[in-house]
């Protein structure tokens, strides 16, 4: 069974410094239809203002992952981390029992493009960590980029959920077997994507699967970049 989340009526935000799109409730945004899938509960997708960003604050027992699209974002944590992540990189912090940090533009003048997602572990209470890694270098059409085990040098997740990302040309094919039982959601981050001959998705729907069957996703535009999590 498929159900489409429209770009446009997700939730949404604009400050000075943030203009963010919230396809499930966050904050003082509520949708009882959307509260998340499965273990996902956030996918936020942030544009960050030159000079903009989120002061020091603290996060506990989710798995916090930042995939940044375009851009260069500062970060610090309680952990002791000072890191760039830059357009093509993946940060995955386990909250834990409690971790502070902050994020910030780290250009005055360019905007950074960003989906921040939150998954709910399947431990709580241990001890916080951090994980960043660099996937410029992959000419793979779909990547695994988190897992719960790392399999294939992936960013270990504390939950039972494998993260891929896709980028597929125009008429390009691919293929992912969802096994039975297991759920996926697709988000579409840029470009048009036809999905089994049915379902077209543009830039920022997403996509509820809650069976497992053959998923055969193919780009509509010069260039279709999305995120495929498979849930349990």
């Amino acid at each position: 069974m498929f159900e489409i989340r429209k770009s446009k009526d997700r939730g949404s935000a604009n400050y000075d410094w943030l203009n963010t799109n919230f396809t499930f409730s966050f904050n003082g945004y509520y949708d009882p239809k959307f509260l998340g899938f499965r273990s996902l509960k956030v996918i936020n997708e942030d544009f960050l203002k030159g000079g903009g960003g989120f002061p020091f604050h603290e996060h506990k027992n989710m798995e916090i992952i930042t995939y940044l699209v375009s851009g260069v974002l500062e970060h610090k944590d309680t952990l002791g981390n000072s890191a760039i992540i830059s357009s093509g990189e993946v940060q995955l912090m386990s909250a834990g029992a409690g971790i502070k940090h902050s994020e910030f533009n780290h250009s005055k003048i360019d905007d950074v493009h960003l989906l921040q997602i939150w998954i709910e572990p399947n431990e709580y209470d241990k001890p916080p960590a951090y994980q960043q890694k660099n996937y410029n270098n992959s000419s793979d059409k779909l990547l695994l980029l988190a897992s719960a085990n790392g399999e294939r040098s992936s960013l270990i997740l504390k939950q039972d959920v494998k993260l891929y990302r896709a980028i597929l040309s125009k008429d390009e094919n691919i293929s992912y077997k969802l096994k039975k039982e297991r759920h996926a959601w697709i988000q579409l981050i840029s470009g048009k994507l036809l999905i089994n001959d049915s379902v077209i998705l543009s830039s920022g729907d997403g996509l509820a699967i809650t069976e497992g069957e053959i998923l055969n996703f193919k780009g509509d535009e010069l260039n279709n970049h999305f995120l495929i999590f498979d849930l349990c």
